[in-house]
């Protein structure tokens, strides 16, 4: 959401999506969805904004302004075995672990979070 409001962060974001160099895996579509009812249930949106912020979000995605990578049952099973195994004192939420595996099923070798 941080190219479509100003949240924290937001410069950083948009000076990565500059480079023509976003990816991000599939499921952060739906994230987007609940983003915008959080923020409209929260009043930092008015009832306007997040059908606005919606249909941007839409044209970039088929404009194909993101590389969106799939979301896998191989990467399910893989994250499900890794939080079996994850020591109690590392705090990993499971959106970040989807996107971390993602990238890693990619291919790629830089990950950056904007939450």
């Amino acid at each position: 959401m941080r190219l479509y409001t100003r949240d924290a962060g937001w410069e950083r974001v948009r000076a990565l999506a500059r480079t023509d160099q976003l990816a991000c895996c599939l499921h952060a579509q739906a994230e987007t969805a609940a983003v915008l009812h959080r923020k409209l249930r929260e009043g930092a949106l008015n009832q306007d904004e997040p059908q606005i912020l919606r249909s941007e979000f839409e044209k970039d995605s088929n404009a194909s302004a993101s590389r969106w990578l799939p979301l896998s049952p191989f990467l399910v099973l893989r994250l499900t075995s890794t939080y079996a195994r994850l020591p109690f004192t590392v705090a990993l939420r499971v959106a970040d672990a989807i996107h971390l595996g993602c990238a890693s099923d990619a291919g790629l070798t830089r990950e950056r979070f904007s939450d």
